[in-house]
């Protein structure tokens, strides 16, 4: 099944998870309504509270609402931490509009995701679960660590995969790997499901940031909301350059390296030949479907079900999309 369907097959969990992150984003504060409802509404695949959804129907989720709070968690936390890194990143553009950041300023974008960070915590502790809150905190933890690692890996030319997986893993694949992982929770599974579970969101969240940082260096997209070489703009080593780096000739090598160290794209034309010219996209792209098929791998831990196959599905949504 495409996206759409997989949406729409979680399309009431989803209605009600809107209507649950629209009523805990309420505050007497004004701006916190403002510009907390500004980033939620603006738009995105809302892919992280989706897999709790689907995962928590495919473990046989039947009775309750917890798989709803859980994914208006998850999407809180995807949410401060987008308004945090748009700070740290300098960013004006996200998913095709302007940075709360931009509009705002960077005090309040910190401070409401702040907010956000905290209402999270709060909802957490309404599961009354104690492995739930276990889970939440480490995945908060690590997505810090990983935006710290990310910062120390900026301008660093000898940025290696090792570090790069490293910062992918906390930063963004931790957050998919609890997504998933709270399903196993909520429905009591034992400790091996909870693991096969686990797995299929990390590899997941991987294979979903591999291809990030291959459309980063592809055609500018609208729909992305970004332009061609903003990582590079950033100074951002990702995986096409760490692999154009170490396959290109030695004039490659020197420009690719003056271009992470400095940042901006006064070198991108040279960036993008010795990318193109080494395979670096397509470097990219294999390790994004190993990373799909290890995933699709974990399921087989689940019983059959339309909802295990679009978690299958999502893996293949994840290594072929286009934004």
């Amino acid at each position: 099944m495409d996206f759409n369907k997989i949406k729409d097959l979680a399309r009431d969990d989803m209605a009600a998870v809107d209507r649950t992150i629209r009523e805990r984003l309420q505050s007497d504060v004004v701006l916190i309504n403002q510009l907390a409802t500004y980033i939620v509404s603006s738009g995105g695949k809302r892919l992280r509270p989706l897999l709790t959804l689907i995962a928590s129907r495919a473990l046989g989720y039947e009775h309750g609402d917890k798989h709803v709070l859980l994914a208006a968690v998850i999407e809180f936390i995807h949410t401060a931490t987008l308004l945090h890194d748009d700070v740290v990143d300098g960013s004006e553009l996200r998913r095709g509009q302007t940075t709360a950041n931009t509009i705002w300023g960077n005090e309040a974008s910190v401070l409401v995701g702040d907010f956000l960070y905290s209402r999270a915590f709060e909802m957490m502790v309404e599961t009354n679960d104690m492995r739930v809150m276990e889970i939440l905190a480490s995945t908060t933890n690590n997505i810090a660590r990983g935006e710290v690692l990310q910062l120390l890996n900026c301008h660093d030319p000898d940025t290696d995969e090792t570090r790069y997986f490293d910062v992918i893993r906390s930063k963004t694949a931790r957050l998919f790997e609890a997504a998933s992982q709270l399903s196993a929770v909520i429905t009591k599974q034992n400790g091996a499901t909870e693991q096969a579970m686990a797995t299929y969101g990390m590899h997941l969240g991987i294979a979903f940031q591999l291809i990030d940082d291959t459309l980063d260096y592809g055609a500018s997209n609208p729909e992305l909301g970004k332009n061609v070489g903003d990582d590079l703009a950033e100074g951002k080593p990702t995986l096409p350059l760490i692999h154009a780096l170490r396959e290109g000739t030695d004039s490659q090598r020197s420009a690719l390296r003056a271009a992470i160290k400095q940042g901006g794209l006064a070198n991108l034309d040279a960036v993008l030949s010795a990318i193109e010219s080494t395979g670096s996209i397509a470097y990219t792209a294999r390790r994004a479907e190993e990373q799909a098929r290890l995933a699709q791998q974990a399921l087989t831990a689940i019983p059959d079900s339309p909802y295990k196959q679009a978690l299958h599905d999502l893996a293949h949504f994840s290594v072929h999309r286009t934004h």
